[in-house]
């Protein structure tokens, strides 16, 4: 990256990092971004475990064509198979997370993406979306997105195989494809309010790539970190807001003093 670059990356990191302020410091918005997160949570933290508990079985299962081969070389690949299933279901872990909260949550998500707006200045060109529109055009969203993540995470499944470069290149790889989803995902609400749909999103993030990817990276680094998920879901909502004004070329400092 460029110098530039290189700060537009780490200022789309520190939306983050004010989303997280934010949110510490409303109790409101807290309770309203976690119950949603803590749901789906749970039932994340059940299919990981699960995943963990049969890894054997299944790195087994997906390199059958090894089982012939010497009890080193044999015993390598699977070992090299297990983690990157594990690395792999991370990866739809974290993708697929977000989508699915974001879905369950979209009436509590929609309530603190409008607060953010309101205390930077608000919404002039905002327009009205009834909430079942609201929650098709997010399921749609959704699984766009979703299907994307599947289409890389093949690739990056089967290049975690590879030596040295599966358990080093690959996961720098995952990082930034997943951040990238993950700010596309994250700024959904506000271009629905702003009657704009998926493509407009990534018209107006590809503008601003080294922001967007500083944001959804260090949203992706978080999420892998235990409970991370369930816990800076709120503030990744609320700098998914930020992000989205400052794409739009809206000011994110403050011009209402309101209370959130």
């Amino acid at each position: 990256m460029t110098g530039g670059a290189v700060r537009q990356f780490a200022s789309g990191a520190g939306l983050l990092g004010r989303g997280l302020v934010l949110v510490l410091r409303s109790p409101r918005i807290l309770g309203l971004g976690l119950l949603p997160a803590l749901i789906v949570g749970i039932l994340y933290a059940a299919a990981l475990a699960a995943l963990i508990a049969y890894v054997d079985d299944l790195s087994a299962t997906v390199t059958w064509f090894a089982d012939d081969w010497s009890t080193f070389y044999r015993d390598l690949t699977r070992v090299l198979a297990g983690v990157a299933l594990i690395g792999l279901g991370g990866l739809f872990g974290v993708l697929t997370f977000t989508a699915v909260t974001l879905l369950i949550g979209d009436p509590f998500y929609e309530k603190i993406s409008g607060l953010v707006e309101a205390r930077y200045g608000g919404v002039p060109d905002e327009v009205e979306v009834s909430l079942g529109r609201s929650l098709a055009r997010s399921l749609v969203d959704s699984l766009r997105l979703i299907g994307l993540s599947i289409l890389f995470g093949i690739p990056l499944f089967l290049a975690g195989f590879i030596p040295v470069v599966g358990q080093t290149v690959v996961p720098v790889i995952g990082a930034t494809i997943g951040g990238w989803l993950l700010a596309v995902e994250l700024t959904g609400v506000p271009f629905q309010r702003r009657g704009q749909r998926l493509r407009h999103r990534r018209a107006a993030l590809r503008g601003n790539r080294p922001l967007a990817l500083g944001f959804g990276v260090a949203v992706f680094a978080c999420f892998l970190i235990p409970l991370g998920a369930v816990l800076v879901m709120p503030a990744a909502v609320v700098g998914g807001t930020l992000l989205a004004r400052r794409s739009l070329g809206l000011p994110i400092e403050i011009t209402t003093v309101r209370s959130l």
